[in-house]
């Protein structure tokens, strides 16, 4: 145990569709964190654009840093979010524009044009960056050459947001490290890369280690929100995904994890990527994070499947309590119907069910026929997808898992999570459900001295402090046998399922035109 203050630590933590703010202390090696705000994150459409409402959510992140500041003075800050997500800034700071949402349409044809410049093994061969259309380096590539002009730096979102607080620029490697411009080893970013895209080198900032300080709040927000002396920054794994893997509870490391929520990241922890065709066209990606590890994981659509089904059975008038069609799913027989859920068909927001129902037809499935069916059918394809992941996983680099531990929302559903042991045939740790903001917390902690070094030191006490539910896989054959109804073949793109380039309709409904649901 360290010897640095003991906190109150407060982590502003942004998903896709909510923000919270948590407060928390170590006592006695354990971590006791308290949520102190909690706000909807609900995006912006314009037309047929999709944007944040970033100012909307530094208004709420403010808010919960002044209610966490009523009980004492607090000894640091620190943010995460969701990654890719950037806003270019001119000479004086001021944003040039709002900030594009990952789900916003035009990001297909920003990768269509980036690939004609960089091939996919070319790119991977750099970055280790599996391509999808929501990765930032074909967006930022895409930019008007007019505004890249007008640009004095670019800063992801929580960089942005860390900024506003008082911490100079940089890019927390975390979270780099999803853009596609980072060189494969995490030493720097791939400059040669960006010089072929027309990406100016002053765009990209200092890199910054997760787990390093910022600085202080600055003196007028100290002010403005009643802090008291100005609390510390820290950069913490300020990718989401890294904040709740750091915070999986794991000894050894024969473990798969899942980060499940608006997506499910499925994968291992590394000490070096693993870089070449077979994990190129496996659609794997290497991220940085926490203590020098590398994230090799894939994404798989994750829960937006069953909120985005839920936001049109709202609007329909039909049954959208999530408990009631859990529990209605959960009597159900499973691996009835089945879809891909790793296919970006599924990218886009609008008309959920209509879409699974006609992928269902598409592969010859059943088709589903009312929620609860449908509900069934996401759970299980989810769970065969966190299958597939962590079995190519072991496959490309040559881990025998013995766990999964399911971290996030998708830790609290327990349909998903005993489909998940029966999918993959191992036993699975579920929790903590509040992964991101508790990684936030811990690394914070851990800067400033309040735990002892390393990531055992921080994963033991994330396990010391919060309940765990363990789930014994049953009927494993069973789930085995249905694993061939949903594997997609790789795309001739390097494995990207593009939607309108899978042999599969465009996606119905206007990317733009809609308010995700809260989770």
């Amino acid at each position: 145990m360290g010897g640095g203050p003991t906190g109150p630590f407060v982590a502003i933590d942004l998903g896709a569709t909510s923000g919270r703010v948590l407060a928390g202390v170590v006592q006695d090696g354990r971590l006791r964190a308290e949520e102190v705000a909690r706000f909807a994150n609900e995006a912006v459409g314009v037309g047929d654009r999709l944007y944040w409402d970033l100012l909307g959510l530094w208004r709420d992140a403010r808010a919960g840093l002044r209610a966490a500041g009523r009980a004492g003075p607090v000894a640091s800050v620190g943010i995460d979010s969701w990654a890719v997500d950037y806003l270019l800034l001119d000479g004086e700071g001021e944003p040039l524009g709002p900030a594009v949402h990952y789900r916003d349409h035009r990001h297909v044809a920003s990768l269509a044009a980036f690939l004609e410049r960089v091939t996919p093994e070319e790119h991977y061969g750099r970055t280790g960056t599996a391509l999808l259309p929501i990765v930032t380096a074909p967006r930022l590539a895409a930019e008007p050459e007019g505004r890249r002009r007008l640009a004095r730096q670019m800063l992801l979102l929580p960089d942005l947001l860390l900024s506003w607080l008082g911490a100079p620029d940089a890019a927390e490697l975390t979270n780099a490290s999803t853009t596609g411009l980072l060189a494969a080893d995490g030493t720097g970013w791939a400059f040669d890369l960006a010089e072929v895209l027309d990406i100016p080198r002053a765009l990209l900032p200092p890199l910054a280690p997760p787990g390093s300080l910022a600085g202080v709040v600055d003196a007028a927000t100290t002010a403005a929100l009643s802090l008291g002396e100005p609390p510390r920054l820290v950069r913490v794994a300020s990718h989401d995904t890294a904040s709740a893997v750091a915070a999986v509870p794991a000894t050894g490391s024969r473990f798969g994890y899942v980060s499940v929520g608006t997506w499910s990241l499925a994968g291992v922890e590394l000490a070096d990527p693993v870089l070449g065709e077979a994990a190129r066209l496996a659609r794997f990606t290497n991220e940085r994070g926490v203590g020098g590890s590398v994230r090799f994981l894939r994404n798989v659509m994750g829960l937006w499947l069953l909120e985005e089904c839920r936001r049109d059975w709202r609007a329909a008038g039909l049954e959208a309590d999530a408990t009631a069609l859990l529990a209605a799913a959960a009597s159900l027989p499973p691996l009835t119907s089945l879809v891909d859920a790793s296919s970006e068909e599924f990218l886009a927001p609008g008309r959920m069910p209509e879409r699974i129902r006609a992928a269902c037809r598409r592969a010859g499935e059943p088709v589903p026929r009312d929620p609860p069916e449908i509900v069934r059918c996401i759970l299980d394809s989810l769970a065969l997808a966190h299958r597939r992941a962590l079995e190519d996983a072991e496959r490309l680099t040559g881990l025998e898992l013995e766990v999964v531990h399911v971290v996030g929302g998708g830790a609290r559903n327990a349909l998903l999570c005993q489909a998940t042991a029966d999918a993959c045939g191992l036993p699975v740790v579920a929790g903590p459900a509040e992964a991101s903001a508790l990684g936030n917390l811990a690394v914070q902690a851990q800067t400033l001295g309040a735990l002892g070094a390393g990531s055992e030191a921080l994963r033991a006490c994330i396990a010391a402090s919060v309940p765990l539910r363990r789930y014994e896989p049953t009927d494993a054959g069973r789930w085995t046998a249905a694993v061939a109804r949903t594997r997609s073949e790789p795309d001739r793109l390097g494995g990207l399922d593009v939607p309108g380039r899978s042999g599969g309709p465009e996606p119905s409904g206007s990317p733009g035109s809609f308010v995700p649901e809260v989770t």
